[in-house]
């Protein structure tokens, strides 16, 4: 039996979708593209998404439209994908990484508030495997307690008067903490659609803003404005707009950036978004699935669904206490001897190259470290079958015991 590890999740619906889209003779930004906008925040409860071509370019843009640059710093967690910290250096800010809570794979928090400078204009919190961070409450706290440091650059920085707090939830579309959707929990939220998401529209992603953002006047549709133009050159008119009869005429604003997403892969999202509860509902069902089968083994695992979260259900990993990475690698390979791929979530940035040349040292994560060490990520996707997940249950304590 071969199990791939994420494999999209794709109907026959989203492709008669993408195909009318290719007869309409639109297939760049487009109506698809606005109303996918639309959807997007009506599910989030936020007055406007913007959709661009992936979640890197959602964050971006993001510390770009608040003025975020050379000079700056941004703090992060050093357990997370590149994507969360490399968006900081394509802004020319200053990467600040902190350790995550002993035995967890969160940000400490407290580490956080250590790392804030007079430099400091944003914290970038991570939702990992469709689990929303625990901690922003005291993040904005945090925010708030510092505000004697912050010293504002622009117009929509004093407007804030406080660190900005962004969400990299590449991968919790559809979560929700406390009765709030992930979305409108953070200043701004940054969703991936890539191709192993639970929503995917290939490569793409959004981005929402809270009601924090405008209650204190910083203004939406200005906003939007703004991110339109950085993700097309600058260009004071779409392609949209252009085809309005005589409106042809346009100009360049800024030498700007292009990120746009496409009607091809809102066609996608509109399908997937219709789909979208039954498909997290299934991905519950697989996770509960799995929870039961270990509680004989020395197992541990994320909790998604208690104290007060409904996880998206992204990701399924596990932890073996007492295993060093060699072991938990020798599963990793007799699990694809049996067919069967995994995976690892994730490396710690320090252990990268790109981030051992900027000065960080794992040492100084330990945390961070410890969790790596002994975790493996099962496969967790709606084209898996029952009968496909109980081999993977069955192998994976084979494998498991093997190594005891």
């Amino acid at each position: 039996m071969k199990i791939a590890f994420s494999p999209p999740d794709i109907t026959e619906e989203e492709i008669q979708e993408v195909a009318e889209t290719l007869r309409s003779g639109w297939i760049t930004t487009g109506p698809r593209t606005k109303e996918f906008e639309r959807r997007i925040a009506e599910r989030c409860r936020t007055k406007y998404a913007v959709c661009l071509n992936s979640a890197t370019a959602c964050m971006e843009m993001t510390l770009r439209v608040m003025g975020i640059g050379p000079g700056d710093e941004v703090i992060t967690t050093a357990y997370t994908y590149t994507a969360t910290c490399s968006v900081i250096c394509h802004v020319g800010a200053a990467p600040v990484l902190v350790d995550t809570m002993p035995g967890s794979f969160e940000m400490d928090p407290e580490k956080a508030a250590e790392a804030v400078t007079e430099r400091t204009k944003a914290i970038i919190c991570l939702d990992l495997a469709g689990i929303i961070y625990s901690k922003y409450d005291r993040i904005f706290q945090i925010a708030e307690e510092k505000k004697h440091l912050f010293h504002p650059s622009n117009e929509r920085q004093a407007a804030l008067g406080r660190i900005l707090i962004l969400a990299d939830s590449a991968h919790a579309f559809g979560a929700a903490r406390d009765g709030k959707m992930c979305g409108e929990i953070a200043d701004f939220t940054c969703f991936s659609f890539h191709a192993v998401k639970n929503l995917t529209t290939a490569e793409g992603g959004a981005v929402t803003w809270s009601d924090a953002v405008t209650q204190v006047g910083i203004d939406s549709d200005e906003l939007y404005k703004e991110y339109m133009l950085l993700s097309l050159h600058g260009q004071s008119k779409d392609a949209l707009a252009k085809v309005q009869a005589g409106a042809w005429e346009y100009d360049i604003v800024a030498p700007l950036y292009k990120c746009n997403m496409t009607d091809i892969q809102a066609a996608l999202g509109l399908v997937q978004l219709k789909r979208y509860d039954g498909i997290l509902n299934r991905r519950k069902q697989m996770i509960e699935r799995y929870d039961s089968a270990w509680k004989n083994l020395p197992v541990q695992v994320l909790n998604h669904y208690g104290g007060g979260s409904a996880s998206s259900g992204h990701l399924y990993l596990v932890r073996l206490p007492g295993r060093n990475r060699k072991e938990c690698n020798d599963i990793i390979t007799k699990m694809a001897e049996e067919g069967i791929s995994t995976n690892v979530h994730y490396k710690p940035l320090p252990l990268l190259s790109a981030y051992r040349n900027l000065g960080f040292q794992i040492a100084d994560f330990p945390n961070a470290y410890a969790q790596f060490e002994n975790e493996i990520t099962l496969p967790l996707h709606t084209s898996l079958t029952d009968e496909q997940q109980e081999y993977v249950i069955e192998k994976f304590i084979d494998c498991v015991n093997s190594i005891s």
